[in-house]
């Protein structure tokens, strides 16, 4: 006789007498388990976010009245319903039912759990990319061995294409505070290529790339052209393996939330931070010189505004 493990992961159904497990498991969570898997579009996220909350009434629309309510095409929700695993909208439609018919089946507290907060689902899903980052950490000396080598590298060179600017160009605004030339690198082409060869002619060695999903073409072209130029990359991303991945000589893979329409970056943010501060350890005086400099011109222009 299977183990219960076993037998959950075979599809069978272990009863001790009382109820099923699986009927035990709330809609929305049987739902959100669904559309995790894949990296859904914008787009597609709002699909899902509209079958979640309405999934009683929802999971027996057609795909006319489904694409009308959620204001999409037809054929994205075809899309869709091919982006989560089904071979078209009547194989997805017909597994919304069988988890809307359970949750009316398991009356006011399965309708009250399917609309629970989705804004606290988000956050409980970082928390999670959160904690597996924390355990990544135990054991730092990746970390500290990147944040040398960028520490090192002059001119050191930062990508960050499309979504994944704004981690790109947090980290560079940092980085100039402790480092005495940083290139931001975020737009795509012969632009990138450009700044990626002056980079290398310029003495660098190093390029920090972040890219987070929907993945860009032009990051995987821009790191290609960055190893053939005699770089080395070090990726933050989400995934760690994949082409992306295959291409860099480092690669620190961090979860994003994907609970809504656009990301979330707080595991990769901490990343960003991290390897920031292996780099001020890695060169403690020149850091610390730097730091003051910095303090004193921006008390004498008033940077900022006084606390």
């Amino acid at each position: 006789m299977p183990s219960p493990q076993q037998a959950r992961a075979q599809g069978t159904t272990i009863t001790s007498g009382k109820t099923d497990p699986e009927a035990e498991v709330s809609a929305t969570s049987r739902l959100r388990a669904l559309f995790d898997g894949p990296h859904l579009s914008p787009g597609q996220r709002r699909i899902a976010q509209y079958l979640i909350e309405h999934i009683t009434e929802a999971a027996f629309l057609s795909i006319t009245d489904l694409a009308d309510r959620v204001g999409v095409s037809q054929p994205s929700v075809t899309r869709f319903a091919a982006a989560v695993g089904f071979s078209g909208y009547p194989a997805l439609r017909e597994k919304l039912q069988s988890i809307a018919l359970g949750t009316l089946a398991g009356g006011p507290a399965a309708a009250e759990e399917n609309g629970s907060n989705e804004l606290q689902a988000a956050v409980d899903a970082e928390i999670e990319n959160l904690e597996n980052l924390r355990r990544d950490f135990a054991d730092p000396d990746q970390v500290i061995d990147v944040g040398r080598r960028l520490s090192a590298s002059t001119p050191l060179t930062v990508l960050g294409l499309r979504i994944s600017v704004s981690l790109a160009e947090y980290f560079a605004y940092a980085a100039r505070r402790i480092h005495p030339d940083v290139r931001l690198v975020t737009r795509g082409g012969s632009v990138a290529y450009d700044a990626l060869l002056q980079s290398r002619e310029a003495g660098g060695t190093w390029v920090l790339a972040f890219s987070m999903p929907r993945h860009a073409q032009e990051t995987l072209t821009a790191v290609r052209v960055a190893r053939s130029a005699g770089l080395k990359v070090a990726l933050v991303t989400d995934l760690a393996l994949g082409t992306l991945a295959d291409e860099a000589d480092v690669t620190f893979a961090t979860g994003t939330g994907s609970r809504l329409v656009f990301d979330s970056y707080a595991a990769p943010g901490v990343m960003a931070a991290a390897l920031l501060q292996a780099m001020t350890d890695a060169g403690p005086e020149r850091t610390q010189a730097r730091l003051e400099e910095y303090e004193q011109i921006a008390e004498q222009h008033q940077f900022f505004l006084p606390e």
